[in-house]
């Protein structure tokens, strides 16, 4: 079991944008996750307890931000996942908890979930603001959910920490009107469209 020292959950809701009301109000919800490192400041060739950490985190994470937006899994539109690593760390620390497992899990979290989720990673001290990039959850084509999110901690990530992100949506940006495949026309078939 992963060492976590705290969890947080934010819901933002946007109600009014460019001076129009937005009704329903689109929303977003990231949670985060502040663990032990437990290969910071040592070279480790073989990372799978992070990869396992992922996965665990991913289903935690995802079941948060949906619980949190008080929806069906399947009402998610869009998802995102980011770490952060602190001074001890390094980046493939963060990609091992991002990459090989943490995707599957969230997906379960959200009902599908044909698109590549959308990440970052970076190294970082307490406070440093994390950016969870946003993507459809099943069609990378659709433009209206191209998005993000920022989350701080003013205490994360420690120096042996990694602070670990997952925002899930049920909708797209405010006023959307760039065009493309629409939320509505998406198949969710290939991941794409």
């Amino acid at each position: 079991m992963t060492k976590i020292r705290k969890i947080a959950v934010t819901v933002e809701e946007t109600h009014v944008e460019a001076g129009r009301d937005i009704a329903p109000p689109t929303r977003k919800a990231v949670a985060v996750a502040v663990i032990e490192n437990p290969f910071a400041g040592q070279y480790v060739e073989d990372l799978t307890p992070l990869m396992d950490t992922g996965a665990e985190l991913g289903a935690l994470l995802g079941r948060r931000c949906v619980e949190a937006l008080g929806i069906e899994p399947a009402q998610a539109e869009s998802y995102g996942k980011s770490a952060m690593v602190g001074e001890n760390g390094e980046l493939e620390h963060a990609a091992a908890i991002l990459h090989p497992k943490l995707g599957a899990p969230l997906r379960k979290e959200v009902e599908k979930g044909a698109a590549l989720v959308p990440s970052s990673k970076k190294m970082g001290s307490p406070g440093q603001v994390l950016d969870v990039p946003l993507g459809h959850k099943d069609a990378a084509y659709v433009r209206s959910h191209f998005d993000g999110i920022e989350v701080r901690l003013n205490d994360a990530p420690r120096a042996n920490e990694i602070m670990v992100a997952v925002a899930v949506t049920d909708s797209g940006r405010p006023l959307p009107r760039v065009g493309g495949l629409t939320a509505a026309e998406a198949e969710g078939k290939d991941g794409l469209r």
